[in-house]
C-alpha cells in the first residue's frame, strides 16, 4: 500500500514539474521575443546601409563599446552618479508627494491650496523649469536633484490623492463602526486602500524623473552622467557610445521596477488580495 501511495506521488510530482518548467519557459520566451524582433530589425536596418554605419551601428558594435566602456570604469562612473542624483531627487518627490497627496485627500482646505497650484504647475514640460533652476540654484548636482524632485513629485501627488479619495465609503463606515480611531482609520483602511495608487504614482514619477535628469544632465555642466556621456558623444559622432549610455538607462529602470516596486506590490497590495499577481 505505502509503495503504491509513494508511486502515485512520484508521477503526480514528475507530472506537476514538467508543466511548471513549461510555463516558466513560456513567460521567459514571452519576455524576450520582443527584444529579439527589435534586435533582428535593427540588425537589418544597419547592415542594409540605410543609415551611416557611424550613425546607426551594429548591435555587435554597440555591445563591444559597452563592454569596453565599461571595462575601463567610465561607463559605472556615470552611472552612479546619475543613481545617486537620480534616487536623492526622486526621495525628495516621493516624500513630499505621498506626504502632500495624501493630506489633500483627507483635508478639504489642503485640497483647496494645493490643488489648483499643482493643477496648474503639472501640464509645465519639466525642461521648462530648468533655466530657472540653473539661475537659482546654480549649475551643477544640487540644482538637477532639486529639478528632478520638483518635477517628479506631480504625478505621485495626483495618483495620492486620487487613491485616498477613492478609498470605499463602506470601508471607512465599518471600520468607524468597530470603534477605530484615526491612527487606526489611516494605518489599515486608508493608506492599504490608495496603495495601488500611491505605488502607481511612483512610477509615473519615476519616469518623469528619468526624463527630466537625462535632458538636464546636458544642460547642468555636471562633469559626470549618463545625459552627459550621451550629449557629449553626440558631438563627435559616437552614436555606439549613445546607445551604450541608453541601455544603462534602460538596465537600471528595469532593475528599479523589478527589484524595488515589484518587491513592495507583492508585499503588500498582491499579498492583500487587492491586484492581481
Amino acid at each position: 500500500m505505502q509503495d503504491a501511495v509513494t508511486t502515485i506521488s512520484t508521477r503526480d510530482a514528475s507530472g506537476v514539474m514538467p508543466g511548471r518548467v513549461a510555463s516558466r519557459l513560456r513567460s521567459v520566451w514571452r519576455n524576450i521575443f520582443p527584444f529579439i524582433v527589435v534586435g533582428v530589425l535593427w540588425e537589418i536596418i544597419a547592415v542594409s546601409g540605410v543609415f551611416p554605419a557611424r550613425l546607426f551601428p551594429s548591435i555587435e558594435t554597440v555591445a563591444h563599446t559597452f563592454f569596453t566602456l565599461t571595462a575601463n570604469g567610465i561607463l559605472p562612473h556615470h552611472a552612479i552618479e546619475t543613481l545617486i542624483r537620480l534616487l536623492s531627487g526622486f526621495a525628495l518627490a516621493a516624500v513630499f508627494g505621498v506626504g502632500i497627496g495624501i493630506l489633500m485627500g483627507r483635508s478639504r482646505l489642503a485640497e483647496d491650496i494645493f490643488l489648483p497650484l499643482v493643477s496648474i504647475c503639472a501640464p509645465i514640460p519639466g525642461l521648462a523649469y530648468t533655466p530657472l533652476f540653473l539661475l537659482w540654484f546654480g549649475l551643477g548636482s544640487f540644482s538637477s536633484i532639486l529639478l528632478v524632485g520638483f518635477v517628479s513629485a506631480f504625478p505621485i501627488i495626483f495618483n495620492s490623492w486620487t487613491g485616498v479619495k477613492a478609498v470605499k465609503e463602506i470601508w471607512v463606515r465599518s471600520a468607524h463602526s468597530m470603534g477605530a480611531d484615526d491612527r487606526r482609520m489611516f494605518t489599515h483602511v486608508i493608506l492599504p486602500g490608495a496603495l495601488p495608487y500611491i505605488l502607481t504614482g511612483l512610477r509615473l514619477g519615476l519616469a518623469q524623473a528619468w526624463r527630466v535628469l537625462v535632458a538636464v544632465e546636458m544642460l547642468a555642466a555636471v562633469p559626470w552622467g549618463l545625459g552627459w556621456l550621451i550629449f557629449g558623444a553626440r558631438k563627435f559622432l559616437n552614436t555606439d557610445a549613445m546607445l551604450a549610455g541608453i541601455v544603462v538607462i534602460a538596465i537600471i529602470g528595469l532593475l528599479l521596477e523589478k527589484l524595488v516596486f515589484q518587491k513592495i506590490e507583492n508585499y503588500t497590495v498582491v499579498r492583500w488580495g487587492m491586484v492581481a499577481a
